[in-house]
């Protein structure tokens, strides 16, 4: 699948889930998924790296993988459980579930939900979503690169 073909699709995944800022979202999860093609996408349509739950969410199957984390100034590789989707649809409609339902704990999740513009939906949900500090850059990069026009 093209770059172009993968955000037409998550897009739209993300636009019938009800997920706000689509193109933004699908963009998200390019970055996240290695534009569907990580392990985590392939296997288990987990586009954003949402970790399983404890106990696990209810119909959903468990992958162990490790992961990158940015902690203490340094990147480590750690072992994580995920969450393993059906479809795509299944992780966009998780995805604003997560959202909504930890938006009074983590302020920047109820920040994006709020979010006038898709930059700054992306910059406040990146702020607590990710330990990269670089996410949202990349996130805009992507977008700026594949949905906004050249002057």
């Amino acid at each position: 699948m093209t770059k172009a073909e993968f955000l037409t699709k998550a897009a739209a995944a993300a636009q019938a889930a009800g997920h706000v800022w689509a193109e933004y979202a699908a963009c998200e999860a390019a970055l996240e998924s290695g534009w569907g093609g990580s392990e985590l996408a392939v296997q288990g349509n987990n586009l954003f790296g949402q970790k399983q739950a404890t106990p696990p969410l209810a119909g959903t199957e468990t992958m162990e993988l490790p992961t990158r984390e940015f902690i203490r100034d340094v990147w480590v590789t750690v072992g994580a459980q995920w969450v393993k989707f059906a479809d795509w649809h299944g992780c966009f409609v998780e995805r604003m579930r997560v959202l909504h339902g930890l938006s009074t704990e983590y302020p920047h999740y109820a920040a994006a939900l709020a979010a006038k513009t898709g930059e700054e939906y992306v910059r406040e949900v990146s702020k607590s979503w990710s330990t990269d500090p670089g996410r949202a850059e990349k996130v805009l990069a992507i977008y700026r690169g594949n949905f906004t026009k050249a002057a």
